[in-house]
């Protein structure tokens, strides 16, 4: 089943692009943590991969936020974030897992977008099943290119510049880090300006099929994007960090 995209007088300043499967429940409550900010300005896009659950009636019961989705058969998580792409309208584009709850700051991140060249990113609130532990050492602050060689920021704290996506896509043959691999790109790329706001604009699901599984072709792929994207003296010092880390079981910073 598909659905014609809806129109609308004026494009949205934020498109938030939602991939999903068989997760009827996850998706309600995830579009009820975006409805109750109560943001005008912004599109939802939902790219179903043929759910057989009640994803589908909680699409067509969504009557306040301005969504668009389709519902079919795809190659994975980021074939269905690329094809969400394509699909909006956005300025700037938010990704957002179903079982990922946006926050209040979020709110004030999207008032604080201005330059239409510019990444903007905060922090994510981490979650464990039903509690929350606030802690920032790997999802919070500001991340150089050196940080990201190390971490991933998630990208449901980042709003891209949808521009991006002209030249950049997620690469699918990463099936569970295809944003690490992207994110490696943009930190990497002298012409993408880079705006961190100390907001907590995302509650991420730690539990989740990316947190507790390996994307063993990235992990192998890792030392070359780093090398090939963030340079030489940042992968040196990455290398490093990890040979003393293995050998003398020191922290690597």
């Amino acid at each position: 089943m598909n659905t014609p995209a809806m129109h609308y007088p004026s494009a949205p300043r934020v498109s938030i692009v939602i991939a999903c499967f068989n997760a009827g429940d996850q998706l309600a409550a995830c579009l009820s943590s975006i409805r109750a900010l109560g943001i005008a300005d912004l599109e939802v896009v939902v790219v179903d991969g043929g759910s057989q659950d009640h994803t589908l009636q909680v699409l067509q019961q969504e009557h306040v936020l301005s969504l668009q989705w389709v519902s079919e058969p795809d190659r994975g998580i980021y074939d269905a974030l690329n094809k969400g792409v394509r699909l909006a309208r956005g300025t700037w584009i938010h990704f957002l897992g179903t079982d990922d709850r946006l926050l209040p700051d979020f709110k004030q991140m999207v008032a604080l977008l201005q330059d239409d060249d510019t990444l903007y990113y905060g922090n994510s609130q981490p979650a464990y099943r039903d509690r929350v532990r606030p802690s920032y050492e790997l999802l919070g602050g500001p991340f150089s290119k050196y940080r990201i060689a190390k971490y991933c920021v998630n990208h449901q704290a980042i709003l891209y510049p949808a521009r991006i996506f002209q030249q950049y896509q997620y690469d699918p043959q990463y099936r569970i880090f295809a944003d690490y691999a992207l994110n490696i790109r943009l930190w990497g790329d002298p012409q993408v300006k880079r705006s961190w706001q100390p907001l907590d604009i995302v509650q991420y699901n730690m539990t989740g099929f990316s947190s507790l599984h390996t994307d063993r072709l990235f992990k192998q792929d890792k030392p070359a994007l780093v090398r090939a994207h963030l340079g030489w003296w940042v992968y040196m010092r990455f290398r490093w960090k990890k040979f003393r880390k293995k050998v003398y079981g020191e922290p690597n910073w």
